[in-house]
């Protein structure tokens, strides 16, 4: 039950997976494995957060709340302007396929920032959980099904994406574009955070 109701918030296109997307389309399919697995360490880190008690923190505090979105929105739009500046300047800018400690780091910073994941462990999980059976476990399979799910769905896209931006030709002004195409969608996902 748990699954059927945080699967469609999965598939809802977010900062994360059109992070995702932009690596796969500027990096190929290494760099978006790697951007999803940095992608699931943030969703981990809230997690634990969660079990932590800085999650309804976090939650309590508007302001708290408010700083963290807008650092997600900054970080976001720092990311869209290199990949457009880069579009601009024909000139790579190492979100490629060997740049394993960038996509990760980068993908974890995504999601991190994100405070829509934090929520995910306050307002929905919560509804799922026996009070009479031991909590610490039932958070640790809950929060599992949640990374398993997301992992899976952005893996997935992330995948396809790549195939689709492999069959264009391999040129300087195809990774013109593919960058230029990455940087509007990071665009647009700051965009998006900022109006949440």
């Amino acid at each position: 039950m748990f699954a059927a109701t945080v699967l469609p918030l999965v598939c809802t296109p977010g900062p994360d997976l059109i992070y995702i997307a932009a690596q796969a389309l500027s990096g190929g399919r290494k760099a978006a494995l790697r951007a999803n697995a940095g992608v699931m360490l943030g969703y981990v880190t809230h997690a634990v957060l969660a079990a932590l008690g800085v999650a309804a923190l976090l939650a309590a505090s508007p302001f708290l709340f408010e700083a963290l979105r807008w650092c997600g929105v900054t970080y976001l739009t720092y990311l869209a302007i290199r990949m457009i500046w880069s579009a601009i300047a024909g000139k790579g800018i190492s979100m490629n396929p060997n740049a394993s400690p960038a996509s990760l780091a980068r993908g974890f910073m995504t999601s991190f920032f994100n405070p829509k994941g934090l929520l995910v462990y306050l307002a929905i999980l919560p509804n799922f959980m026996n009070p009479g059976e031991p909590i610490a476990q039932q958070a640790i399979l809950l929060s599992g099904v949640f990374v398993g799910l997301c992992a899976l769905v952005y893996g997935a896209v992330g995948i396809a994406v790549a195939a689709i931006g492999r069959v264009g030709t391999v040129r300087a002004s195809y990774q013109r574009v593919a960058d230029g195409i990455a940087g509007g969608l990071l665009a647009f996902a700051a965009v998006s955070m900022a109006r949440s």
